[in-house]
């Protein structure tokens, strides 16, 4: 039976922590490629795909500014990080012979493309993965608004956040055994329980577009393709009907 996607366009958000795989600080390439290869399924399924990748296995802006540097300063110095992200899983993805096109909210023209929605609405229509990187190219917001934003530019028809775990959860299951795993959300429900899934700009932003969050293990193999299929564990983030 071949795979029938539920949504025609995505927008899959990764946290740069995801890809440090099991080292304290920057890239696995074995945890990126293997993201990569699920990426691949999915974009083979006729999936539309886009990708924003935070920074934090680099650079954490809020740390830095928590270290005694200024905000924005330090801001910046992380949309550059998720750059370097942007390109390893661009490199990634074309091991796979997936083509692929990086742009960045902060014009980087000797290495990736500058943001232009038209544009990268086109290479999506013609099958390239988008990965757009610097955040929204302004200090103060995070890479999880960044998503929703482009997300919503793109018009896509769900925004994806890959997380360690497989939900969300009351609190973290890592920590807490007995943290209740939740299979559905409303926005509300997220800013008023103070989940710790996305920033409240984020869900806001969502909720104001109708964006569906799904939340699921970026970690577990061929997670990505089945969340595409509405199979396997994952919590949904949704207004109420």
């Amino acid at each position: 039976m071949p795979d029938t996607p539920r949504y025609k366009r995505v927008l899959l958000k990764v946290s740069g922590e995801a890809l440090m795989g099991r080292r304290d600080y920057g890239l696995d390439t074995e945890t990126v490629n293997a993201i990569a290869a699920d990426v691949g399924i999915v974009v083979k399924m006729g999936v539309e795909v886009c990708l924003v990748i935070g920074g934090g296995n680099i650079f954490r802006g809020v740390a830095g500014a928590a270290g005694g540097m200024d905000r924005a300063q330090a801001d910046y110095m992380g949309m550059l990080a998720t750059i370097m992200n942007a390109l390893a899983m661009q490199s990634a993805l074309e091991k796979h012979e997936i083509p692929t096109r990086v742009q960045s909210a902060i014009p980087m023209s000797s290495v990736c493309e500058p943001y232009i929605r038209r544009r990268a609405e086109r290479h999506m229509e013609k099958g390239r993965v988008v990965i757009f990187a610097a955040g929204t190219g302004n200090p103060f917001f995070t890479t999880d608004t960044a998503a929703a934003l482009r997300a919503a530019e793109m018009n896509c028809d769900a925004l994806l956040k890959g997380t360690q775990v497989d939900g969300v959860y009351s609190a973290d299951p890592r920590k807490v055994s007995n943290a209740e795993r939740y299979e559905e959300l409303t926005y509300l429900d997220v800013l008023a329980r103070d989940l710790n899934v996305m920033d409240a700009a984020a869900i806001s932003l969502s909720r104001e577009n109708k964006l569906p969050i799904i939340v699921f293990n970026i970690h577990a193999p061929g997670a990505f393709a089945a969340v595409m299929r509405g199979e396997g564990l994952f919590t949904r983030i949704i207004e109420k009907s």
